[in-house]
């Protein structure tokens, strides 16, 4: 199991991680939340319901990982035009995106950051060995959100090493990258999260 999701009964999911493990996935997790901010609460005194239908940002994020996690939706930087931007004037396309990260951002960062706090509860929550490993088992819910937010971790730490969407060679040439490159321990990093999310992909499909 050492490294690999296994199956557990109900939809779950085991993997066994090494004290180290353990530590760089919950810092990586809370560097996360950091990123992606603490949200926004209601004040003392303001209407919890008005919060709810609060406007958020109209414009990308100014940092690349941020922006590579918010993309705007119709073209743009990190954007997917698609069929619904075919053909549409470059600022018809902006309004459009402005419009529609008006009104989602703030809950997909909402949803973002569930996330990351779930895996960082889950590890929390773990009886290390006298070794300091433990197994990690998770439900089937608990999987979701570590799959979302191991897939968020590896978007930002691909941004910061300039990994491109469709990149597979980069990806490639990232396993040759010689010790002494001060990129090596996150691009370490980017790949053995790459593999825990295959291996958990692989373990919940029927």
């Amino acid at each position: 199991m050492a490294g690999h999701f296994e199956a557990t009964p109900g939809g779950g999911a085991a993997v066994a991680l090494d004290e180290v493990e353990i530590s760089i996935l919950r810092s990586l997790a809370v560097q996360l939340l950091e990123l992606i901010g603490p949200g926004d609460q209601p004040a003392d005194g303001e209407d919890p319901l008005a919060a709810l239908f609060a406007e958020g940002p109209s414009k990308p994020p100014t940092d690349p990982a941020l922006a590579r996690l918010f993309p705007d939706a119709y073209g743009g930087p990190g954007g997917s035009e698609g069929s619904a931007g075919a053909g549409k004037p470059e600022e018809e396309l902006r309004e459009r995106s402005a419009e529609f990260r008006r009104f989602t951002e703030m809950d997909l960062r909402t949803g973002k950051r569930d996330d990351a706090l779930a895996v960082v509860r889950t590890l929390d929550a773990l009886s290390p060995a006298q070794d300091g490993g433990a197994v990690l088992t998770l439900t089937g819910d608990e999987c979701l959100s570590w799959l979302r937010s191991l897939n968020d971790l590896r978007l930002t730490i691909g941004t910061r090493l300039e990994v491109s969407d469709e990149g597979q060679g980069e990806e490639g040439s990232l396993y040759r990258l010689p010790d002494s490159d001060p990129r090596k321990p996150m691009v370490m990093a980017y790949l053995w999260l790459g593999a825990l999310q295959e291996s958990l992909v692989e373990t919940l499909m029927p």
